[in-house]
């Protein structure tokens, strides 16, 4: 899929604005919060709070889970919203997944989870590589995300040359972030997927078996979360998927997802409502299969709820 001058125009333009908010850093010794005036060593310390959640919709954000702590997730997708017979969705058949992360330090965590569609099996990991601070003398926060999915179907999806290797699947993101006031954040994100075989063929016009996907696709994001009270913040995010590999005839080529959402946050329960293009759960399944496009029937509705102990 190749991007237009306008899709290149917004990626400068969110590059721009990170690199410029570097020169705005603060070299004071001391800071002014929304809460009092800090000392200098307080104030190489993270800004509190820059997102509610590690996860922003269908994305992750920067943050992790404390040290030592535990998250529960329940992500839930209904149907395309269709008509009135259904309920918008609503009593379609819906995906679900279910998730657990450990932070296993301040910095780093691990998780598994389930899905129910696809049958993915995901094992991942997030790490802080570094975090903006209250002083503004690191502007921004960066994390990175990755996963190794295992495709728990049938092993007749597979073809007669079935290997396990071929049920494999990886995501990687480098994600950058920034906290622009008590209300605004604001990430950029980058991804790469990767599938070890690709289970989906069809016919080209010639007549030959083709696979319906390639192995490999990359992908932007963007996102901000947008506080309106204390708990509850509007949310939203922008996905546009990249062929790294120019398609066969007759190909499928992954559509671009804009989601909407409130989200409602306390200290120890999160929970998002949202709307988007996305059926799939899974990262990669989101940024290399999705064919809703942005029409109406193409949008679901879902929701997320994140537990913490």
């Amino acid at each position: 899929m190749k991007m237009t001058a306008k899709i290149k125009l917004i990626i400068l333009s969110i590059g721009f604005f990170m690199i410029a908010n570097v020169g705005f850093a603060q070299e004071d010794t001391t800071v002014v919060t929304e809460e009092n005036v800090v000392t200098e060593d307080e104030g190489n310390l993270p800004v509190r709070s820059p997102w509610n959640t590690a996860l922003l919709i269908d994305n992750q954000t920067t943050e992790t889970p404390s040290a030592k702590s535990l998250e529960f997730s329940i992500h839930h997708r209904f149907g395309k919203i269709k008509e009135l017979s259904n309920l918008y969705g609503i009593y379609a058949s819906s995906n679900i997944r279910l998730g657990i992360n450990y932070g296993i330090t301040e910095k780093l965590s691990v998780g598994f989870g389930t899905e129910k569609d696809s049958k993915m099996q995901e094992f991942q990991g997030k790490y802080r590589i570094i975090s903006q601070t209250r002083n503004g003398k690191i502007p921004v926060s960066v994390t990175y995300f990755g996963n190794i999915v295992i495709d728990a179907t049938e092993e007749a999806n597979f073809g007669i040359n079935y290997e396990f290797k071929n049920r494999l699947s990886f995501f990687n993101q480098i994600i950058i972030g920034r906290k622009f006031t008590d209300a605004l954040s604001v990430q950029f994100a980058a991804s790469y997927s990767h599938y070890n075989a690709i289970k989906e063929t069809g016919q080209n016009a010639n007549g030959d078996t083709i696979g319906l996907w390639k192995n490999d696709y990359a992908g932007l994001m963007i996102g901000g979360r947008y506080k309106i009270t204390d708990v509850m913040s509007a949310i939203i995010e922008y996905h546009y998927p990249i062929s790294v590999n120019k398609p066969w005839e007759g190909q499928n080529e992954p559509l671009p997802n804009i989601g909407i959402g409130l989200e409602m946050g306390t200290s120890t329960h999160a929970f998002q409502v949202f709307a988007s293009q996305y059926r799939g759960i899974i990262a990669q399944q989101n940024y290399s299969r999705n064919l809703n496009d942005m029409a109406f029937e193409g949008w679901c509705f879902g929701f997320n709820i994140t537990v913490r102990f």
